[in-house]
């Protein structure tokens, strides 16, 4: 089965498309950016959409970013829901610059996935999982 995303570029924007190497999506900065050291923008990237119903997407940088432009995605990943899908909720990836750079417009900056949405869950406060330990945090592959 085939997902449908909804798309709706703006004017002069780069065209995405699934690749058969990997499951994400690039995405494109829309137009130069020019940033200092410690500045830190919202990249525009040039569209909006509408996920398939029961999904979300996953906003990340591609792995090149920083070693080529030497940007950080600020919040880490992006979650975008479903209901940001109107014509006005253009994508954007938050960056912070560690140094002075112009990225050129057209550049593969990040990447999307999507997934479904997390089912309906509660909690069962219970006083021992019963599990076996596994020597608290940091402990694999000690």
């Amino acid at each position: 089965m085939v997902e449908t995303i909804k798309i709706k570029y703006l004017p002069g924007a780069a065209r995405m498309e699934k690749v058969e190497k990997g499951d994400w999506i690039d995405c494109f900065d829309y137009e130069d950016v020019t940033l200092k050291a410690g500045e830190r923008a919202y990249i525009n990237l040039g569209f909006s959409c509408q996920l398939p119903e029961g999904y979300e997407a996953i906003l990340v940088p591609r792995s090149s970013t920083f070693k080529r432009w030497g940007v950080l995605q600020t919040n880490s990943i992006g979650v975008i829901d479903s209901t940001y899908c109107g014509n006005d909720d253009i994508w954007m990836m938050p960056v912070l610059s560690t140094r002075n750079i112009t990225i050129p417009k057209g550049t593969r900056l990040c990447q999307f996935r999507i997934q479904k949405v997390q089912p309906n869950i509660g909690f069962l406060e219970v006083e021992d999982l019963g599990n076996e330990q596994r020597g608290g945090l940091g402990s694999t592959g000690a």
